[in-house]
């Protein structure tokens, strides 16, 4: 896991520093600080390492069990005739003579075990066990890439709504400027008698109209720029983004490039295609559970005690010391092969696969919708992308008309041949005209970004700067 401070630094020194002021973010730079920084992808990379082990733990069932004890204890070995089942290990392991009598005769006794358990055949479930958890690894890789894919597209969204609503806030504020122009002539108009007072009072309602716009608008610009650092994990968000403005004055220079990547290789298709192989994974795993299972075992085992041989006949024949009871003087050992299996475990079994299976269907289901899903997708992408291009190329034409007419209604009241309704209806034209040539390029941008993300080739679009 790389460390936060760098990256972190080397934003806030990118964007927020008095001496980086001049300092342009790039689509690619935002993007690459988002990958690096965006706690959810964070999230799905250690979700893989989770996964990796878990791997690593099933692989390890292939391992016998090894355990080794060693017990010294002090205590009476009075004995009776009499059966005895232990349940939960709540009995005593008291070997003694059954006497006639009981006595509190006490020494130490001793118990050292080795024992070892190997299941080396399990009829492929621990094979299938193993399996699953690969499959899984799979999945949560698959979950990182789509995540990664999806960050990517709303860094770039967000970048590109960002960018064109600080285009509408400059346009909003050359509006204002036209507008405080035609006021000044306006009011030396009024002044000189040229033109009536209502003039001046339609005039004031422009500004204060162009000025509430322009508030409106640089509200939307912090709005943008306050997701753009969330996407980017910045904190605190900056007050400013000096974003790439060069892009928006041009189209994409290869529109029409067809994806690189087969319509099965989008990511989200994988995330969905790889839940699937896991649930048919799943189902297979948990046919095998109930199989049987051939087991080896072996056991060495010394034992010591107090108590002597003879002590059936004469309960004398004892010792208290500890070092009686601790020296081991029996030894046993025990090999063998087991063969295990509960025959009513098949039938339990039966319904959890036939359930998994049901689960299996549930996501092939979920994946042939996204399927169909991202295919609309694509035909409306390329759609979209048809329909912001002819607008690109007609908004510069409907921008210089609206200039044009701009210059002559001003030149017109300015010698009073035309009124201030005139001028006001022109300015408007030119502020919509404006707003429309920068809506129209960034639409491009968007369009292609649209189909970037319906086709999961990302460098649809990033490759275009």
């Amino acid at each position: 896991m790389q460390h936060l401070i760098t990256p972190l630094l080397s934003v806030f020194f990118l964007i927020s520093s008095s001496n980086a002021q001049d300092t342009v973010l790039s689509v690619k730079r935002a993007e690459k600080i988002a990958l690096e920084n965006y706690g959810t992808i964070k999230a799905r990379v250690n979700e893989i390492k989770s996964a990796q082990a878990s791997v690593k733990e099933a692989i390890s069932e292939y391992l016998p069990d090894v355990s080794l004890s060693a017990q010294q204890v002090y205590g009476t070995v009075n004995g009776t005739n009499g059966p005895l089942a232990p349940y939960h290990g709540l009995a005593v392991a008291s070997s003694g003579p059954a006497l006639g009598n009981q006595n509190w005769n006490a020494a130490f006794g001793s118990l050292y075990v080795s024992n070892v358990n190997w299941d080396f055949f399990t009829f492929g479930r621990l094979r299938e066990k193993v399996a699953v958890q690969n499959k899984i690894v799979n999945l949560d890789q698959s979950d990182l890439a789509q995540e990664q894919f999806e960050h990517e597209i709303r860094v770039a969204s967000t970048y590109l709504n960002l960018l064109v609503s600080q285009q509408l806030a400059k346009a909003q504020k050359d509006n204002l400027d036209r507008t405080l122009e035609v006021l000044k002539v306006v009011i030396a108009r009024v002044k000189n008698g040229l033109n009536p007072g209502v003039d001046s009072s339609l005039a004031n309602a422009d500004v204060a109209n162009a000025k509430i716009a322009l508030t409106n608008a640089q509200e939307v610009v912090n709005e943008q720029a306050n997701q753009l650092a969330i996407y980017l994990a910045i904190v605190p968000a900056p007050k400013d983004f000096l974003l790439d403005t060069t892009f928006e004055k041009k189209l994409p220079s290869d529109i029409l490039a067809p994806p690189t990547t087969s319509p099965e290789a989008h990511p989200l298709l994988n995330f969905y295609r790889n839940r699937v192989d896991v649930s048919n994974e799943q189902a297979r795993y948990l046919g095998t559970l109930g199989n049987p299972t051939l087991s080896a075992f072996g056991i060495f085992q010394g034992r010591g005690s107090g108590f002597k041989s003879a002590y059936s006949t004469d309960q004398n024949e004892y010792s208290g010391s500890y070092g009686a009871g601790a020296d081991p003087t029996r030894y046993n050992y025990l090999l063998g092969l087991g063969f295990f299996w509960d025959i009513t475990t098949p039938f339990r079994t039966h319904f959890q696969v036939r359930a998994q299976k049901y689960t299996s269907a549930q996501y092939q289901d979920d994946y042939d919708v996204v399927d169909q899903q991202l295919r609309d997708q694509q035909i409306l992408a390329d759609t979209k992308i048809n329909n912001a291009v002819k607008n690109a190329q007609e908004a510069p034409a409907e921008l210089k008309a609206a200039n044009d007419a701009y210059n002559q209604k001003k030149a017109l009241y300015g010698n009073g041949l035309a009124t201030i309704v005139d001028i006001t209806d022109a300015l408007y034209t030119v502020y919509r005209a404006e707003v429309d040539v920068d809506i129209a390029l960034n639409n491009v941008w968007q369009a292609l970004l649209y189909k970037s993300a319906a086709t999961g080739d990302f460098g649809l679009f990033i490759n275009n700067f």
